[in-house]
This record gives structure tokens, sequence and C-alpha cells, in this order.
């Protein structure tokens, strides 16, 4: 079978117009066939489109459309071409006050206009520490989930991001990452009788690819501060591809 899985850069906010257009001369001289995901700042999505790679735009309001400033919709992103939409990472849900209720309304948003969903989930360091783990992991997949049928849940993509390892350096071991996302699989089997998708994000670097390139439960990577530096992202989708 082809390898199948997916590298997705969350840029964040990150870099300038000047930075973007070096760090495209780098990545431009690869294509990947849909293997990879750019998600740069909202600015800079025109610099991404027709590539020849997948494009995300990082966050889409809990709006259909209308006076809410500064907010991109959903039908907005479709307009534009765009594939996916990054909902729910914990940067939103921590620093804008995202809660479940929030993030199922804006995948129904993305799944009306046909874009592809990157839910991200996971848990804090105090909620690890206190065996909470699968139960807060549960919470968040069933009340973001809830209510859409198999067809709707195929679009989605579920990215498991423990909080205490974003951009922390550390990373659950790999028997850890494997048992996690193998529950999240469950979770959903539960909820549609389907097969998810699940990424691991948090702290990916190319120094530590290729050993988390070797659970079998992984579909995929979210990665977060290294895919703003060109050289370092592409050889971590070099392992991922060709690996």
């Amino acid at each position: 079978m082809a390898n199948k899985k997916i590298v997705v850069g969350n840029m964040k906010m990150n870099l300038t117009a000047p930075e973007i257009n070096k760090f495209l001369k780098v990545i431009e001289k690869k294509k990947y066939n849909n293997q990879v995901v750019f998600c740069p700042s909202s600015l800079y999505l025109p610099y991404f489109i027709g590539k020849g790679y997948d494009v995300g735009i990082q966050n889409i309001a809990a709006y259909e459309n209308g006076a809410y400033t500064g907010e991109v919709s959903a039908s907005q992103a479709k307009s534009m071409h765009l594939d996916y939409a990054i909902i729910g990472h914990s940067e939103r849900r921590e620093y804008f006050k995202e809660t479940d209720e929030v993030v199922h309304q804006k995948i129904s948003l993305a799944l009306k206009e046909n874009l592809k969903v990157i839910l991200c989930i996971g848990e804090t360091e105090e909620e690890r520490d206190s065996l909470k783990t699968y139960k807060v992991l549960k919470k968040q997949v069933t009340n973001a989930l809830k209510g859409f049928d198999s067809k709707e849940l195929k679009k989605v993509t579920i990215a498991y991001e423990p909080i205490w390892a974003i951009g922390t350096g550390r990373v659950p071991s790999n028997d850890e990452i494997q048992d996690t996302i193998s529950f999240i699989k469950e979770i959903v089997k539960g909820i549609a009788s389907i097969n998810i998708s699940v990424l691991y994000g948090g702290s990916v670097n190319e120094k530590n690819i290729t050993t988390l390139n070797q659970i079998e439960s992984i579909d995929g990577y979210l990665v977060g501060g290294a895919s703003t530096k060109a050289e370092k992202f592409m050889k971590i989708i070099e392992v991922v591809v060709n690996q």
C-alpha cells in the first residue's frame, strides 16, 4: 500500500513577506503529491495557492458571514480554493477561550463548505499528571464530532497534540503515543464506525521524526516551529514520505 501519511505545517503567526518568499524558493524544489499541507498566516495564503501542494487555513470563524471584523469565514476560505481548516488548536482554546461548542460549530461550517478539517485535541500537563488524559480526549472528540455522520467524518482528521509538548521539546514515548492514538481511533469508531486518520503534533522536528515515524498508528504529523524553517521542514517531509 502506498504511503498515505501527511505532514501539516502550522506556521502560526510567523515569517514576514520577504521570509515567506525565501521559504518558498526552497520548498518549491520538491513536489509531494498532496502529502504536504501548508498552513501559513491568512495574509500569506495566496503565496501558497496553486504551487502543487495542499493549503489550509489556521482558523475559521464560528459564523457564516457578517460584521465580524478580522474574522475569515469557511465560505471565504473555500472560495480561495483552500483544502483544509485547522480547528480547535490548543492556542485557540487557551488564548481565545474557544469552547468545545465553538469548535463543533466551526467544524460544522467547514464541512458545509466541503473543507477538510484538522481537529486538534490534547491534554494539559496537569491533566496528564492526574491521569485524566483519556477522559479529556474522549470529551473533546465526542463534543466536537457529535451529530456528524460517517460521510462527513471522512473529511475530518484528528491531530493529537499534548499541550505540554507543544514548543517545549518534550515528547511522549512512542508507546504512549501509540496507545493514545489507538484510543482516539476507537472513540471515533464508537461514534460513526469509521477509521479516522490521526496525526501527532507537539515538538515534532527533524531530529526526532525518524523515531516518531516508527509508530504504526500514526497517520501523519502536525508540525509547528520546524515548519517555518524550510530546510528542517523538508527533512521532516522526506522522512515521512519516503520511510
